[in-house]
């Protein structure tokens, strides 16, 4: 196969699955080429992404690596033999490879789990708060730039899988626009609340002993376990975790954060009242 110019995230993700399968299996690099009747630097752009691979090969080197995973392997195949063009290839070369890399795991997401300390999750906000968001980025960006962001943002909002969001008030109060911007928000997110797959959580600045709150993150399912990824936001785009050791860390996280939070419906009561505040 060609190889590529640059590796989407999830392109990247096949190649270092079957890296660590490899690894696992004690063997090197060149032990792995000899194998498949490949050199090093073959198996070198396979495991980085950088060139592509059949669904007869994910299988060879599988049996090779002595994963009998079935429901992984049957995954990795899918991730190798997909042709999907997502809508966000639109936005290729016009906004960072972040942004792109983004859409598509939450294109191919089994569900979504996000802990937000300081701001509403950007796939819970309106045009007007997310406008804001990015106008207060230093340095700034172009007005053509910031309408990519809006554009690209409101594409991403079409959430059809399980969605779960634990918003801290701090959130929930800080006006990153004015009172008529924060007030449309609150009343965005008890909107959205309505929806079957939709499930929002509050966690009240009087919640005793909450020593989680400084973890702000999404937690996107994969088709497997093994496959799922944390997305932490960074000062130059998004950063996917993907180590089996943190996604437990995070997982555990998650179902801690989600505990200590109010239950759905105390927290939409919890909501309407801050908007009665505006």
């Amino acid at each position: 196969m060609p190889q590529r110019r640059e590796p989407t995230a999830r392109q990247a993700r096949l190649g270092l699955e079957l890296r660590r399968l490899r690894q696992a299996a004690g063997l090197t690099a060149i032990e792995a080429a000899a194998l498949q009747g490949a050199n090093r630097a073959q198996m070198s752009h396979i495991e980085s992404g950088f060139v592509g691979v059949s669904e007869e090969r994910v299988r060879r080197l599988a049996s090779h690596y002595a994963c009998t995973d079935e429901e992984f392997i049957d995954a990795l195949v899918a991730m190798a033999t997909d042709r999907t063009r997502g809508w966000w290839e639109e936005y290729r070369g016009l906004l960072p490879k972040s942004f792109l890399d983004l859409s598509e795991l939450e294109h191919h997401a089994r569900f979504q789990h996000h802990v937000a300390i300081l701001y509403v999750p950007g796939l819970l906000q309106t045009e007007d708060y997310a406008r804001a968001v990015f106008s207060s980025r230093v340095p700034e960006i172009t007005h053509q730039e910031l309408e990519l962001r809006i554009q690209h943002r409101r594409a991403r909002q079409e959430i059809d899988t399980p969605y779960k969001a634990v918003i801290h008030e701090a959130a929930l109060r800080i006006r990153v626009g004015d009172r008529a911007v924060a007030k449309a928000q609150l009343e965005r997110l008890l909107e959205l609340s309505d929806a079957d797959h939709i499930t929002l959580r509050v966690i009240p600045f009087d919640l005793d002993g909450f020593a989680s709150a400084a973890n702000t993150m999404t937690y996107v399912g994969g088709p497997v376990p093994k496959l799922d990824t944390v997305v932490r936001d960074a000062p130059h785009g998004s950063v996917f975790v993907d180590s089996e050791a943190q996604l437990n860390i995070y997982r555990t996280s998650f179902r801690r954060v989600e505990t200590a939070s109010l239950e759905p419906e105390p927290s939409r009561e919890f909501i309407h009242q801050l908007t009665k505040e505006l």
